[in-house]
């Protein structure tokens, strides 16, 4: 990965803490740690608000380290893919909800309302950066495209994404989604901190390369400490018992099948609409990541109030990780395939 991060254009450091190639990844252990701890002595009372305003300070100082560190030539640059980029964004936010709609006729005792909303908000996020982009170069498919299309995705996607899932929540929840106040919040906790750091790039970029790891541990610190906040309101407000363990086996399940149905509908389109084999590989890898490192962060300031938060955002945890098992077996047989000689005939 040394020689790929020289020879790319840079992209968020904040995003690199996402697992790429290892099969079991040090962050996926943090994460059902801070669960388990949220469990056994959740926050509460002054605490718990305590910390609640420190995650919202939090995800603004993450946001702003994301636009001082996103190129925006990168985004430019691969405009010129625009067939390309259209595909990729119709899979990641037209074929995902499309997959997912079906989950809304499984019955409540299996799929309570919270985890369905988590299920629709998973299909609404935008694609993972980091690992799209390494497992698309480990694929041997069309990096410069990834890059493009997983950045300006992320970038879209803070404000597609309430706007999608408004779409989606008012077919499946009678209450709707509130977009307006969504939209308030996205632009305030999120936009905002990234335009000025997009504004503050030119005196920062050369500090966001040197302190790339430090950064990146940063990331961490702040997606777990939303993990800790947000189950810890779930576990007060009685989560685990609202929340059967059958319904826990059926989420992954359930992205599972998500994920064979989204890679097997990107690629057999890909190819019918005459894709080289880079661009489906890319097509393949960034229409079926979604991106854990800015949906924690925009789901704390989308459903803050929410008593069934750990719920709703159970979904994307669980397919962070199914998606980085199965995309790092997938990058090898694309692999194999493309280096295996061909036999004269």
């Amino acid at each position: 990965m040394t020689g790929l991060a020289g020879a790319l254009p840079r992209v968020s450091p904040t995003l690199q803490h996402e697992p790429t190639m290892r099969k079991i990844d040090p962050f996926l252990f943090l994460i059902m740690a801070a669960v388990a701890v949220a469990s056994i002595i959740p926050a509460q009372g002054a605490s718990a608000e305590a910390l609640d305003t420190l995650g919202i300070l939090g995800i603004a100082l993450l946001f702003f380290v994301h636009g001082a560190a996103l190129p925006r030539e990168v985004v430019i640059e691969g405009l010129v893919q625009w067939r390309l980029h259209l595909f990729i964004f119709a899979i990641t936010f037209v074929v995902f909800p499309l997959a997912v709609m079906p989950f809304g006729v499984l019955p409540p005792a299996w799929m309570p309302a919270d985890l369905l909303l988590g299920f629709l908000y998973l299909a609404a996020l935008p694609s993972a950066v980091s690992s799209s982009i390494a497992f698309t170069a480990m694929a041997k498919g069309n990096v410069p495209a990834a890059i493009c299309s997983s950045a300006a995705s992320n970038v879209f996607g803070l404000l597609l994404t309430p706007v999608l899932l408004s779409l989606l929540a008012r077919t499946s929840f009678e209450g709707g989604f509130d977009l307006a106040r969504a939209l308030g919040d996205v632009v305030l906790q999120l936009l905002v901190p990234f335009a000025a750091g997009q504004a503050a790039r030119p005196w920062l970029a050369g500090v966001m390369t040197r302190h790339e790891r430090r950064i990146g541990h940063l990331d961490q610190a702040i997606i777990l400490l939303i993990v800790y906040t947000a189950f810890s309101q779930s576990v007060v407000d009685g989560l685990w018992s609202r929340l059967p363990p059958a319904s826990v086996a059926l989420t992954a399940v359930l992205c599972l099948v998500l994920l064979a149905i989204v890679l097997a509908v990107t690629a057999f389109v890909a190819r019918r609409f005459g894709f080289s084999r880079g661009d489906e590989i890319a097509a393949v890898f960034c229409g079926s990541k979604k991106s854990l490192a800015s949906g924690l962060p925009l789901a704390k300031v989308l459903f803050a109030a929410a008593p069934g938060f750990g719920m709703i955002v159970l979904p994307i945890m669980v397919y962070n990780q199914i998606q980085i098992l199965v995309g790092a077996v997938l990058a090898r047989r694309y692999a194999q395939v493309a280096v295996m000689p061909k036999v004269p005939g």
